[in-house]
């Protein structure tokens, strides 16, 4: 079984719907929830919020911890995550942000450095992975991760 369907299996047994807030995926995790037939009964929208702006406007990302962390941070992931539950009907939301490449790291924030910022039923959790490869694998490599994220929360949830 896919991961979306399992993903998709245990929000419609919880009756919750799910949000994305992609900036490195730029809707990656969104199409691939939505490529599901019947998705509509547990996914309830996506946020691509790829510039500094849209994740102000869109997520309520303060811009101070933009300008003070980075959109690249632990901080604005959590931010986003929390924005995409605050502004749609869902329970559950994963955001990601990253630097997918080819260009745009640092030494601090080398390409392949994703943040994942995960909300819960009202528990905000995040996490920091590094992805080899080029940009295509860097994106594919965190849509896999933050659906990982997901159901492993998921099922931390239903133990709970």
């Amino acid at each position: 079984m896919s991961k979306v369907k399992q993903l998709a299996d245990r929000l419609v047994d919880l009756g919750w719907m799910l949000a994305t807030a992609e900036s490195c995926t730029g809707g990656l995790i969104a199409a691939a929830c939505t490529d599901l037939a019947g998705s509509s009964d547990w996914f309830e929208r996506g946020f691509v919020t790829y510039s500094d702006e849209a994740k102000t406007e869109l997520l309520d990302v303060d811009a101070a911890l933009i300008a003070t962390h980075g959109a690249v941070s632990e901080v604005v992931a959590r931010a986003m995550a929390f924005g995409a539950v605050r502004h749609s009907r869902a329970r559950v939301s994963v955001a990601v942000t990253g630097i997918a490449g080819p260009s745009g790291g640092s030494k601090d924030k080398p390409v392949g450095t994703v943040w994942f910022g995960f909300m819960v039923d009202g528990r905000l959790s995040s996490e920091m992975k590094r992805f080899d490869g080029d940009r295509a694998a860097v994106r594919t490599d965190t849509v896999a991760y933050a659906l990982d994220g997901l159901l492993l929360r998921l099922k931390q949830e239903a133990e709970a």
